[in-house]
C-alpha cells in the first residue's frame, strides 16, 4: 500500500479532556479507518521487581513508559502490520500476560499524557494537539473519576495530586505544549476547536485519496 496512515498525537495532563478530545474525533471518523492507541497500555513490564518497588512507581514520569515497544508498534501500524498491543494490570502494578490484536487503519490516535515529550513519537506525527485545562478543573475532574470510579478516598486523591501529579505536571507535561501544532483550552467541551480539527483530517484524508 503506498499511503502511509496520519497520526494525530492528542497530549494533556490529567483531567483536562484529552480523551473526550480523543474520543469526538474518533466518533466523527468512526465509518472510516480509524484506530485509537493509548499511551496508558504501555507502562513498562515490572515484572522483575518486587512488590513493593512495583507500588513505588511514578506514573506521571516518562520514565514509567515503554516507548520503545510503543514506536515499535507505531511503526508496525505504519507499515500497516498488526500489532498486538500490551496490557496493564494495575492491582500487580505490572504488565498482564494478555494482549489485545490491533488491526492497521487509516487514521492512528496516539492518547497520552506524555505523547509529545519523546522526540521519536514527535516525529512520526502529522498533527500534534495539546488539551489545556486549567489546573482547578484539572483536580476537580481527577477527584470525581478516582473518588467515583476507582473507591479512592478524598485525602489520598489530594495527596497523590500534591505530591506527584501537580509536580510532574509542571516538570514533564506542561513544557510538551510547545511542540503542539494545536492547543485546545477545555477538552471535549471546545466543540468549534474538534470541529477544525475534523475538517483539517478530512483534508489530509482527502489529498492521500484515503476517504
Amino acid at each position: 500500500m503506498g499511503v502511509k496512515p496520519i497520526v494525530i498525537g492528542i497530549a494533556g495532563g490529567s483531567g483536562s479532556g484529552k480523551t473526550s478530545v480523543t474520543k469526538a474525533i474518533y466518533e466523527h471518523f468512526k465509518g472510516h479507518s480509524i484506530l485509537m492507541l493509548e499511551q496508558d497500555y504501555y507502562y513498562k513490564d515490572q515484572a522483575h521487581l518486587p512488590m513493593e518497588k512495583r507500588l513505588q512507581t511514578n506514573y506521571d514520569h516518562p520514565l514509567a513508559f515503554d516507548n520503545d515497544l510503543l514506536i515499535e508498534h507505531l511503526e508496525q501500524l505504519l507499515s500497516y502490520n498488526t500489532i498486538h498491543k500490551p496490557v496493564y494490570d494495575y492491582k500487580l502494578h505490572t504488565r498482564s500476560n494478555d494482549s489485545i490484536q490491533v488491526e492497521p487503519k487509516d487514521v492512528i490516535i496516539l492518547e497520552g499524557i506524555l505523547v509529545l515529550e519523546d522526540e521519536r513519537l514527535r516525529e512520526l506525527m502529522d498533527i500534534k494537539l495539546f488539551v489545556d485545562t486549567d489546573a482547578d478543573l484539572r483536580i476537580i475532574r481527577r477527584m470525581l473519576r478516582d473518588i467515583n470510579e476507582r473507591g479512592r478516598s478524598l485525602e489520598s486523591v489530594i495527596e497523590q495530586y500534591v505530591s506527584i501529579v501537580r509536580p510532574m505536571h509542571n516538570q514533564f507535561i506542561e513544557p510538551t505544549k510547545r511542540y503542539a501544532d494545536i492547543i485546545i483550552p477545555e477538552g471535549g467541551h471546545n466543540h468549534v476547536a474538534i470541529d477544525l480539527m475534523v475538517t483539517k483530517i478530512q483534508t489530509i484524508l482527502e489529498e492521500k485519496s484515503i476517504l
